[in-house]
């Protein structure tokens, strides 16, 4: 896994596809912040310290499922497509090293760019007296997210050798789980009892406001893990079909 995780880091931080995303990510996060300081200073009756981070941390969020599937997009299709991937297959590595290895690079990738986004409340610090508390919430909840995407993008980057096609479909998976229910009128309310659990939008909420939900935090665990577990059988299934 350590060594499928070193390779996996080293193309990252030598990709110049990275830091361009990484750039317009922390461009976005920063224009975003500013705006919302700027309302909330415009409107100083409302709430500061829990209305301006909720805000904030759903316009990351945002950002976040745009920019998960552009790095997950070549995790497996690309070495599909190249060829590698039957070269690793060949090495002393099991399945679920080289699944884990691609799955932490891709987290600590975006553990950090979120981390770099730490300036903000940093910056707000200086000149605002902030409860940190609520930051922090915001802040496990984005990497929750991360992980729970990333998961998703993994899973579909190894269902296809086509860097675009994967990038689209994590999207749309995505974006399904996100909007399960903002139209309520056009499910019954039995089926919503159903779908509210299952939405990304409302799982991450309550970590924007600046709670900690340990049913939140088995959930995207879950997801998470569910996402691992079925990558797993997408690279076992070659023995199925007799691939070597």
């Amino acid at each position: 896994m350590t060594a499928v995780l070193r390779k996996e880091l080293l193309l990252y931080f030598t990709s110049p596809i990275f830091y361009a995303l990484a750039a317009i990510f922390l461009v976005l996060s920063g224009y975003f912040f500013y705006t919302n300081l700027h309302f909330f200073v415009l409107y100083g009756a409302m709430d500061l310290v829990k209305g301006f981070w909720l805000f904030h941390f759903l316009d990351t969020r945002r950002l976040l499922i745009v920019l998960v599937p552009m790095l997950t997009m070549r995790l497996v299709a690309e070495e599909r497509k190249l060829g590698t991937l039957e070269l690793l297959w060949t090495y002393p590595i099991g399945d679920a090293g080289v699944i884990a290895g691609k799955f932490l690079a891709c987290v600590l990738v975006l553990a950090l760019t979120l981390g770099l986004t730490a300036i903000h409340p940093l910056m707000l610090a200086r000149i605002y007296p902030l409860d940190w508390g609520p930051v922090v919430a915001g802040y496990l909840g984005l990497l929750l997210l991360a992980a729970a995407c990333v998961s998703c993008g993994l899973l579909v980057s190894a269902l296809t050798d086509s860097q675009l096609v994967a990038a689209a479909a994590t999207y749309g998976v995505l974006l399904l789980f996100w909007v399960l229910t903002w139209n309520e009128a056009a499910v019954s309310e039995g089926w919503l009892g159903w779908l509210a659990p299952l939405s990304l939008f409302d799982r991450t909420a309550v970590f924007a406001e600046g709670g900690i939900d340990t049913r939140d935090i088995v959930y995207f665990v879950l997801f998470s893990a569910t996402g691992l577990g079925c990558t797993l059988l997408a690279f076992e299934s070659r023995r199925w079909r007799g691939v070597r």
